[in-house]
């Protein structure tokens, strides 16, 4: 079971073909945009990429899981007001982050489990709790969320900032070292050999003595957890509480995924992959923006890829035959 999975990451060429997309997307910029893929573009593009990568990081768990969490939007929002209110009212920060954090942990586990006990699919489980986890947020808050974020926290996010010799924001160093962790958790451990197998034939898996709960509580929890994290990064990048901060990233999430070559059916993919996406999302809507497309030509054309990338990915007879 164990070499079919590993077999199931490497082999696909979905990510030679996320790459080949990326490039396509930068030379069009280059050439048809004046001033496009300088300096400044290409950080700008990677810290609007980061927050993307970090939300979608455990969204990725989720779908090769077999799973799909869209309650992503509503816990960064959430993550993003609570902390910001709590620090304003004198919770030091990391305190506050920390609360915060165990807090989405459990969230997430919650979700897991009644969806697995329910036998309920959990694109309506993570949407009617992520519903309710914003309404309860914007009641503590009646509705108008105060505060903000340290000042270091500001500068850790700032565009213009660097991390010693490296000339990109610090968020974006930590951005990379969190995709090594998550890379070598799904492809090195116990716990990610344990998603894949689930995500191939969760009968099968089972059969192999993989505990179906524990491994959807693992996958939801430290999805709400990385989408927490967006949010309280969010919090240094717009300065305020907002509680639709996240909104963006109901389908965005998705999209990183699907664009990076993780199969929407699971039990195909990887974090790398959806770094590709989230990248290639980023640019490609600067792209749009530089020629002067309004948001509803951007949504149109983002879901067209989209849905031109799945159908590219599930041309692979293993899935045709799987689904």
């Amino acid at each position: 079971m164990t070499m079919t999975v590993v077999a199931g990451v490497r082999r696909s060429p979905a990510l030679v073909i996320s790459i080949a997309l990326l490039v396509i997307i930068f030379l069009v910029g280059k050439f048809g945009i004046p001033g496009f893929g300088g300096e400044q573009t290409i950080k700008a593009v990677l810290l609007l990429a980061t927050f993307l990568g970090i939300a979608a990081a455990g969204q990725t768990m989720v779908i090769i899981l077999g799973g799909i969490d869209l309650s992503i939007p509503f816990v960064v929002g959430a993550a993003n007001v609570a902390v910001a209110k709590m620090y304003g009212d004198g919770v030091p920060f990391a305190l506050a982050a920390g609360i915060v954090l165990v807090l989405a942990a459990v969230f997430g586990a919650v979700n897991a489990q009644i969806s697995v006990g329910s036998n309920v699919h959990p694109l309506l489980v993570t949407l009617g709790m992520g519903t309710a986890l914003l309404g309860a947020i914007q009641w503590w808050t009646n509705g108008l969320p105060t505060g903000g974020g340290p000042a270091w926290l500001t500068s850790f996010v700032a565009i213009g900032a660097t991390t010693g010799p490296i000339p990109v924001a610090p968020v974006v160093v930590f951005w990379g070292v969190l995709a090594v962790l998550v890379v070598v958790l799904l492809r090195f451990t116990v716990f990610g050999r344990m998603l894949f197998a689930m995500g191939n034939s969760p009968r099968a898996a089972e059969l192999a003595l993989v505990r179906k709960v524990p491994v959807w509580i693992g996958a939801f929890s430290m999805s709400s957890v990385f989408a927490a994290i967006a949010g309280i990064l969010l919090l240094g990048f717009t300065g305020t509480a907002f509680a639709g901060v996240g909104e963006k990233y109901l389908f965005l999430s998705i999209g990183a995924v699907v664009i990076g070559g993780t199969l929407i059916t699971g039990g195909r993919g990887g974090y790398l992959g959806t770094v590709i996406g989230a990248l290639t999302i980023t640019l490609l809507t600067t792209v749009f923006t530089g020629f002067g497309f309004n948001a509803s030509v951007q949504q149109v054309i983002m879901g067209l890829v989209i849905v031109v990338m799945v159908a590219v990915y599930g041309r692979d007879q293993d899935v045709r035959n799987r689904v």
